[in-house]
C-alpha cells in the first residue's frame, strides 16, 4: 500500500544510472538538439503518492505567469511545497541522480539548483499554454552558473491526446516542430537547454475544467571560470504566427528587462506574479 511506503526508494537512481548510460548515444545525437523521454521513472507508488500530494492552483505561493508569452502557475518555494513532493525533488536534486545526468548528457560538473529559480512544480489549467522559446541563459542570482539541462516529470493520469499540451521541440532555425512529447503520467524528458533549443507548448491546453497538466521541472547548471553570455528567456513565433509575431516580440522585451532587473535588485518572480495579479484585476 501506498501509505506504508517511506521516502526511501521513490527513484531507483543506480538503475536509471545504467539506463542512462545505455543512452548517452541516443540523446547526445537526437535531433533537433539533445533530448530523451523515460517511461515509469519515479516509482509507481512514488509516482501516485506525488500526483494526489500535487497542490491545486488556488493554494498558497503559486506564482501566476500570464502574460502574452505563456499562461501557466509555478511554484518554487521549499516551505510551500508539499512534503513528499519536497522529497522528490531532493532525490532528483541528489548528488548521485545528478551525476548520472552528467553521464547521460556527457555534461560534466552538473549543479543542482535548490532555489528552483523557474522551477518547481508547473501547473497549466484549461486554456493554458507556453509560446515556443529558448530559456534564459544564466542563473538570476548566480552570475557563473549556466544553464544546460531540463529535467521534466509528468504526473498527468488519464491524459488524451485531445487535451493537447504536447511538449513541442523545434529547430534551431525555428522553421519546424520536429518532436512532440505527450505530458502521460510519470513520463520523464530530459533536454539540453542552449541558445537555440527551441521548445514549448504553444497550442491552448483543451483538458476538462477539473483537471490540470501538471509537473515537476528541475533546471542544472554548470559553474563556469568566466562569465557566461547572459540572455533572458527567447520566445520566438511560429511560422504562420501572423500578427501574434510581434506581441511576441514585445513581450520578449518586457520579460528581458524584468530578467535583467530580478538580478540588480535580487528579487524573484513573486514581485512580477503579483503585479501581473494587479493589473488583472484592475481590468475586471
Amino acid at each position: 500500500m501506498i501509505e506504508q511506503q517511506t521516502t526511501q526508494g521513490i527513484l531507483d537512481v543506480q538503475k536509471w544510472d545504467s539506463i542512462f548510460e545505455e543512452s548517452q548515444a541516443a540523446y547526445q545525437n537526437a535531433s533537433p538538439y539533445p533530448h530523451a523521454q523515460f517511461e515509469n521513472f519515479l516509482e509507481e507508488w512514488a509516482a501516485q503518492k506525488a500526483r494526489n500530494a500535487f497542490p491545486k492552483v488556488k493554494d498558497a505561493g503559486w506564482i501566476h505567469y500570464v502574460h502574452v508569452n505563456e499562461k501557466k502557475h509555478g511554484l518554487n518555494k521549499m516551505d510551500l511545497i508539499p512534503g513528499f513532493l519536497q522529497e522528490v525533488i531532493k532525490a532528483l536534486n541528489s548528488d548521485a541522480f545528478v551525476r548520472s545526468l552528467s553521464k547521460l548528457t556527457g555534461i560534466p560538473g552538473l549543479k543542482a539548483d535548490p532555489s528552483l529559480e523557474g522551477g518547481g512544480l508547473h501547473q497549466s489549467q484549461r486554456g493554458g499554454y507556453l509560446n515556443i522559446h529558448a530559456d534564459f541563459t544564466v542563473h538570476p542570482h548566480k552570475r557563473n552558473w549556466r544553464r544546460r539541462v531540463n529535467v521534466l516529470v509528468y504526473l498527468n493520469e488519464g491524459w488524451l491526446a485531445q487535451y493537447k499540451g504536447d511538449l513541442e521541440l523545434w529547430s534551431r532555425d525555428m522553421k519546424q516542430c520536429e518532436q512532440k512529447i505527450s505530458p502521460v503520467f510519470n513520463r520523464c524528458v530530459v533536454f539540453n537547454t542552449d541558445e537555440d533549443s527551441f521548445h514549448g507548448l504553444p497550442e491552448a491546453i483543451q483538458c476538462p475544467e477539473d483537471m490540470t497538466r501538471k509537473s515537476i521541472a528541475l533546471y542544472y547548471f554548470t559553474e563556469e571560470d568566466s562569465v557566461p553570455r547572459k540572455r533572458a528567456t527567447n520566445y520566438r513565433a511560429r511560422p504562420g504566427d501572423g500578427i501574434k509575431s510581434l506581441f511576441i516580440y514585445l513581450d520578449k522585451q518586457l520579460i528581458a528587462i524584468y530578467n535583467t532587473m530580478k538580478g540588480w535588485l535580487g528579487i524573484n518572480d513573486d514581485f512580477v506574479s503579483k503585479v501581473l495579479n494587479f493589473f488583472s484585476r484592475r481590468k475586471k
